[in-house]
């Protein structure tokens, strides 16, 4: 473990941004050995002492936080100065840099964007939405969706459909078979609904599959696991989507945040064009 540098994420709220942060800067150093520990709702000078009073004893840390009360960054900072901690701040500049440019005084109030306001709300009523249209459910209400995501089986509806939940859209989604029709909403003068196909390579759609069936431990379907017949299926789901002129989105190696971001394009590119 001496190679590998600790990594310490402090902030004062969720830590769920400096988590992503990190995520990113990472992603550009493939050769980077880590460990990291996370510490959420440090608020007090207690708190952050107890914290580099563990660091101690430690080499190769790194320390990155996301705190807005400046007294409190001052004496993160200046602590992990006199020990020779690497030490740096997410949020610090670009909120100094932004009320300079909009000419007003930052709040530096913790937790400020999980305020329990209306985008809130609507966020918590896409999540219930979606997770009560998953897999082909409910489909009488279905033009009420934001978004309506078709696909065959193992194409990352589900996933995708959560995470545009949380971005607070509406998201049903339907895995389409053979000799099933569609619900008629979606097939009869649909203008209005960003509806949006997904396909993905053979090859790693029957590696997706295979896995999926190892995971449950369930019997090897013949077709199900078939490269012919997923072809087929494939071929099928892409001719749908044609006749329909639905817009088509390839997740063979995008990740669910780069689906959905596509995801999100068309769906506004759709909404301008109704307004």
């Amino acid at each position: 473990m001496k190679d590998f540098y600790k990594i310490y994420l402090v902030s004062d709220s969720t830590g769920e941004t400096l988590d992503r942060i990190f995520l990113a800067i990472k992603a550009q150093f493939p050769n980077f050995l880590y460990t990291t520990k996370q510490y959420s709702f440090v608020r007090t000078e207690h708190q952050i002492e107890k914290i580099l009073g563990g660091c101690e004893k430690e080499e190769r840390i790194i320390i990155l936080y996301t705190i807005v009360d400046t007294k409190l960054v001052k004496f993160l900072t200046n602590k992990c100065k006199l020990s020779n901690f690497p030490c740096f701040g997410i949020l610090g500049n670009l909120i100094m840099n932004f009320s300079k440019l909009l000419n007003q005084k930052a709040t530096h109030k913790p937790s400020g964007q999980h305020v329990l306001d209306d985008e809130y709300y609507n966020r918590i009523e896409a999540i219930q939405f979606t997770m009560s249209h998953d897999d082909g459910k409910m489909t009488d209400d279905i033009e009420k969706a934001d978004v309506v995501l078709l696909g065959i089986s193992r194409t990352s509806k589900t996933p995708t459909s959560i995470y545009l939940a949380n971005r607070g859209y509406k998201t049903s989604n339907i895995a389409l078979v053979k000799n099933i029709n569609l619900p008629k909403q979606l097939t009869e003068n649909n203008k209005n609904t960003c509806i949006v196909g997904l396909v993905v390579d053979p090859d790693r759609l029957l590696d997706v599959r295979k896995n999926r069936m190892t995971s449950l431990k369930e019997k090897q379907s013949s077709t199900y696991i078939d490269i012919e017949n997923i072809k087929e299926e494939i071929d099928f789901s892409k001719k749908l989507f044609k006749k329909h002129k639905w817009p088509i989105i390839d997740v063979t190696r995008k990740s669910v945040e780069e689906t959905a971001a596509s995801v999100i394009k068309i769906h506004d590119i759709l909404k301008n064009k109704n307004v």
